[in-house]
C-alpha cells in the first residue's frame, strides 16, 4: 500500500508560526505510516509491532532546542531545571575532569560510564568546570520531560507525540532503519552523531564529536529536519507503554498516565553493540524528573488554520 500523498499547500498553515518562540519550524504534512516495526532489534523496547497509523497536520522544529534557545527561556522567565535543584545529574565518565572524577565515589550499577556529577546541569554540561560559552548552538542537555515541558509552553508550542515524532524521523520512508535509509553511513558520509569505535572504552570521534554536535551539523531528511537520530535523546509527550497491537490508530497519544516517559532517536553515546536505538523505530524511556548529558528535546504544534 502507498501511504505517501503529495504535500499540501502550505502558504494558509505555514504563518501560524510567526509568534512561536525558539527553533523555526517544518510543516508535516498529515498522513498515514507505518510506525513501529516488524523486525525489532531491541524486543524489551517494544519496537513492534508495525502498525498503520495516521497522522494529522502539525508543525515540529528543524532543530533540537539548543543552549542558546533555552538561556533566552531561563533569563526570560527565571526558569530553574530539575538538575539545578537536584544539585547533580548524570554525565559520561570520559567527558568528566579528572579533578571532578575524583570526587564521585558512586555509578550507575548496570552502567558504570555514567557518573552522577555535583553541578553538572545545562550550565555547566560535565560539572562545574565546563560551561557552555563555545557550545551555544549545540542542543541543551540536563533537561527532564518537565524541563523540556516548561519550555514548549513558553515558547507557544508543545512536545511532540511519540507518533508524530517517527513519522517526522521517517521522512516519508517506510522500512527504514534511519531518517534517510538503511545505510548508516551512505557514500561513506556521516549523518548522525554517533559512537565509533569499541564503546564504553574508545571513541574514534570519525565523525568530528566525542560528546554533542551542533544542532545543524549533519544533513537532514527529506521534511528538513536535522539530528532526528543520533546527537541526544527526545523527549516525547506520551507515556511509556509497549504495544501489543497491530490495529489502526489515529493520532495515537500513549496510555493517559504511567511512571516513565518515553524518549526517541538516540544519542552520541549510541553504538551497534551497545543501544543500538539511533533509528526512527527505536525507543527507550526514563522518569519524567530525570535528565543527563545526552538528553535534550526538540517542540512541535498544532497546525491553526
Amino acid at each position: 500500500m502507498n501511504l505517501i500523498r503529495p504535500q499540501k499547500n502550505m502558504c494558509a498553515v505555514q504563518k501560524s508560526t510567526k509568534h512561536r518562540r525558539g527553533s523555526r519550524m517544518a510543516f508535516i504534512p498529515g498522513n498515514s505510516f507505518y510506525m513501529g516495526t516488524n523486525k525489532p532489534i531491541i524486543l524489551a523496547d517494544g519496537e513492534g509491532p508495525e502498525r498503520e497509523t495516521s497522522i494529522s497536520d502539525f508543525f515540529i522544529d528543524v532543530f533540537e532546542v539548543s543552549n542558546n534557545h533555552f538561556q533566552e527561556f531561563v533569563m526570560d522567565s527565571g526558569y530553574v531545571t530539575e538538575a539545578e535543584k537536584f544539585g547533580n545529574s548524570f554525565v559520561f565518565e570520559h567527558l568528566i575532569s579528572e579533578k571532578t572524577k575524583a570526587t564521585i565515589n558512586q555509578a550507575v550499577a548496570a552502567a558504570p560510564w555514567w557518573l552522577p556529577v555535583n553541578g553538572a546541569d545545562w550550565k555547566h554540561p560535565e560539572g562545574l568546570d565546563s560551561n557552555i560559552k563555545d557550545r551555544m548552538n549545540h542542543p541543551v542537555v540536563h533537561v527532564s520531560w518537565n524541563d523540556a515541558v516548561a519550555f514548549c509552553e513558553w515558547a507557544g508550542k508543545r512536545l511532540p507525540t511519540e507518533a508524530e515524532w517517527e513519522f517526522a524521523c521517517r521522512g516519508n520512508l517506510q522500512g527504514r532503519l534511519f531518517p534517510w535509509g538503511n545505510n548508516a553511513l551512505p557514500r561513506g558520509e556521516h549523518r548522525m552523531n554517533i559512537w565509533q569505535g569499541q564503546f564504553p572504552e574508545e571513541n574514534t570521534a570519525d565523525d568530528g564529536f566525542l560528546s554533542t554536535a551542533p544542532i545543524d551539523r549533519f544533513a537532514n531528511n527529506s521534511y528538513g529536519l536535522h539530528n532526528m537520530v543520533g546527537n541526544v535523546w527526545e523527549w516525547v509527550a506520551d507515556w511509556w507503554t509497549t504495544h501489543h497491537s497491530s490495529h489502526h490508530q489515529t493520532d495515537p497519544t500513549g496510555p493517559v498516565s504511567g511512571t516513565d516517559k518515553v524518549k526517541k532517536g538516540g544519542s552520541y553515546l549510541c553504538h551497534h553493540s551497545y543501544c543500538y536505538r539511533h533509528r526512527c523505530a527505536a525507543r527507550s524511556q526514563n522518569t519524567p524528573d530525570s535528565s543527563a548529558g545526552n538528553l535534550g528535546f526538540r517542540c512541535a504544534a498544532d497546525v491553526h488554520r
